[in-house]
This record gives C-alpha cells, sequence and structure tokens, in this order.
C-alpha cells in the first residue's frame, strides 16, 4: 500500500494538481462508490450511471491544475456528477425528439424531401451566420453551451465569469437569433421545439 489512503483530502488535491497518478487513483478509489449511488439514483441504469461517473472523473483529471475547491471535494464530486446528469437526461431527450423527428417526416404525406433539406440548410447558414455576429464573449459562451454541451457552471469556471453572466450572454444570444432569424422554419423541425 502507497500510503496514499492516509492523506487527507487538501493533500490528495495538491498532488493531483501535480499530475500524481496515485493521488488520481486514491481519489477514485475513495468516491467512486459514492459518486456512482449519486448518478445511478438519478438515471436508474447502471451502465448509463457508469459513464456518467467516468466522465466526472475525467473531467477531475482535466481540470486537475485549474482545480480550486472552495468545499469538500465530495461536495464538488457530487455536483459535478448532478450536472453532468442533467446534461446526459438532456442529450437523451434531445436525441429521442429527432427520432420522433424522424418518424414524423417519414409519416408525413406530401412534403417535398428536396425542399425541406434546402429549408434546413438555409436555417443553418442563417444560424451559423448570426452566431458569428454576436459579440465575442457572448458567442463563445454560446458555443460552448451549444456545441460543446458545456454547463453553466462548467463555462463559467473555464472562462471565470460567474454562472449568472453565463446565463445572461445564452440569453442575450437567444433573444438576437430569435429576432434576426427569418428563414420559414419547416413543419417538421417544429416538432422540436413542443
Amino acid at each position: 500500500m502507497s500510503g496514499y489512503h492516509l492523506c487527507t483530502e487538501a493533500e490528495l488535491i495538491a498532488k493531483l494538481s501535480g499530475d500524481d497518478d496515485a493521488a488520481f487513483t486514491e481519489i477514485y478509489r475513495r468516491f467512486w462508490d459514492k459518486v456512482f449511488a449519486v448518478a445511478f439514483h438519478r438515471l436508474d441504469d447502471q451502465a448509463e450511471a457508469e459513464e456518467v461517473v467516468q466522465d466526472v472523473f475525467f473531467s477531475l483529471w482535466k481540470r486537475r491544475h485549474i482545480l480550486d475547491l472552495q468545499y469538500s471535494l465530495n461536495t464538488y464530486l457530487s455536483t459535478a456528477v448532478k450536472y453532468k446528469v442533467i446534461n446526459y437526461q438532456s442529450r437523451r431527450y434531445f436525441k429521442g425528439k429527432l427520432i420522433d423527428i424522424e418518424e414524423a417526416a417519414g409519416e408525413v404525406s406530401g412534403v417535398d424531401s428536396t425542399q425541406l433539406w434546402l429549408s434546413e440548410r438555409e436555417l443553418k447558414q442563417q444560424l451559423d451566420y448570426h452566431i458569428e455576429q454576436l459579440p465575442e464573449k457572448c458567442r463563445l459562451v454560446f458555443k460552448m453551451s451549444r456545441e460543446e454541451c458545456m454547463s453553466h457552471a462548467e463555462i463559467a469556471q473555464k472562462l471565470e465569469i460567474s454562472e449568472k453572466t453565463v446565463e445572461a450572454h445564452i440569453t442575450r444570444a437567444l433573444k438576437v437569433l430569435k429576432n434576426n432569424l427569418k428563414v420559414e422554419i419547416p413543419i417538421i423541425l417544429c416538432l422540436l421545439f413542443k
């Protein structure tokens, strides 16, 4: 035994920020069961819960150099897993909506698939254009949220701004996009916003 099991959380975090693999292994050993229990309780699926837990620990490793804990490591990991579960459920819901849209597209009679493709393409071009017109910080926050699927907390930590500021940037971006998009949205895409 390496003696890492005797280290305090603060000592483990200090060693982790110094790229100590053994410290990371000890943190994983100490907290895996607790983090898994939180994920499993919320997802009720063992494979999904394990995937979320792996994401949380991978994220911890990636952030080891910038980790600045205000509370205990247990609190940090519990909060992180809750955010990951929410993101995971959101993506799962969105994928379900896309499947519903694809099924609806197959059932709607008289839909011109070429026209649908052109409308979607035009919408995408307009969306990309208007996103690029956003102020730099607003555009960066919006892309991190929508393209990288980062939570408000993750964006706030990475950009060293408050979560309220992140929320304000996203709200502003959505308002600008809603006001500027002039394309007619195909009926199939409208199902996504139900």
